[in-house]
């Protein structure tokens, strides 16, 4: 069975993102789902918040170009579950190089039923690769079609290493060209967003762009794959938004957040479904999640999901409840994503 796989994504940053596809990703998997996290955002978030400080150093130890410029100190590999050799730069460095193709790299194992496939901060270095390619393989340029599919065959290598049922794809704030392979790669795209002016921006850039990038892809690249490459169909189906809803302070009134929320549903039937009658109907709203700012900190120190935090994380008393509020209302949005994702 051929995994499902989702990209989070908003060309607008800091909605909360990454902690979604982290979030989700541990309740998928609570759910009884094979998850597979992949973090395609060359800052890496995803992996900082999977993977303590000293797994990230054994996981970049190996020919780094941080460790190179001395950004990072080098060091033996450790004898946990990371090693060298297993991010998504290390994948795309023989095309990078010129040395070859994709390196077909093995996740990570971070519990039973959820691996990752980690990032790097190198991986930014395939970004002029990706744009100088793309146009190429308009014109059927072998090379260019291995550089463009290069996400989608190393994502369906680790996801079939696994048995994963679910691949969660997290990728970087913007329209550029690492995105735009991450996003062809992806069956269907969920988008978290803030009820205020950036994220309705944001998703007027982003439904023209993902249209054009699936004619372009589908109209001309696709019929000049060779039967050896395995290409993606590039769906990018749009499953809905999950509103991220922001900590009510004095200079932002209800009444601001309550006016962006209400243009939502129109924005994104217009831009992103691009629906000649756009309608206020929130039938793609998936769920508002509320602020957990104080679960934060305490879910940091632990290394776990802020729904699984115990007393001994320092949840106590009221944090206890507000902890079984977010278990409730993640298990609620795990299961609606699936159903959407799974019946599309």
């Amino acid at each position: 069975m051929t995994a499902t796989s989702i990209a989070l994504f908003n060309n607008k940053g800091g909605v909360g993102k990454t902690t979604l596809a982290y979030h989700l990703a541990h309740m998928m998997s609570r759910l009884g789902q094979n998850v597979l996290a992949v973090d395609l955002d060359p800052q890496a978030n995803l992996t900082s918040v999977c993977l303590d400080e000293s797994e990230i150093e054994d996981l970049w130890s190996s020919s780094s170009e941080l460790i190179a410029q001395g950004v990072i100190a080098a060091r033996l590999p450790g004898g946990g579950r990371v090693r060298g050799d297993r991010t998504v730069a290390d994948a795309v460095r023989p095309i990078l190089e010129g040395t070859g193709d994709v390196a077909l790299v093995e996740p990570v194992e971070l519990k039973s039923g959820l691996w990752l496939l980690p990032g790097s901060l190198d991986l930014s270095r395939f970004e002029d690769k990706l744009s100088n390619e793309w146009f190429k393989s308009f014109a059927g340029d072998i090379a260019a079609i291995r550089t463009t599919t290069a996400f989608h065959r190393m994502i369906k290598h680790a996801a079939a290493s696994v048995d994963a049922d679910i691949v969660l794809i997290d990728v970087g704030p913007n329209l550029g060209a690492i995105n735009r392979a991450a996003l062809i790669a992806a069956d269907s795209v969920l988008m978290p967003l803030a009820a205020d002016l950036f994220s309705l921006k944001g998703l007027s850039n982003l439904g023209p762009t993902l249209r054009e990038w699936r004619h372009n892809w589908r109209q001309v690249v696709l019929p000049q794959v060779p039967s050896g490459i395995s290409a993606p169909p590039a769906d990018m189906t749009p499953l809905g938004y999950v509103i991220m809803q922001p900590e009510m302070r004095l200079d932002r009134p209800v009444k601001a957040y309550e006016r962006w929320l209400e243009r939502i549903p129109v924005v994104y039937s217009s831009a992103v479904l691009d629906d000649p009658s756009p309608s206020p109907d929130d039938r793609h709203h998936i769920a508002t999640l509320r602020n957990y700012r104080s679960l934060m900190p305490l879910a940091h120190d632990a290394r776990k999901p802020m729904f699984e935090l115990k007393a001994a994380d320092g949840a106590l008393g009221s944090t206890q409840k507000y902890v079984h509020t977010c278990f409730k209302e993640f298990r609620g949005l795990a299961e609606n994503v699936l159903q959407r994702a799974l019946d599309r």
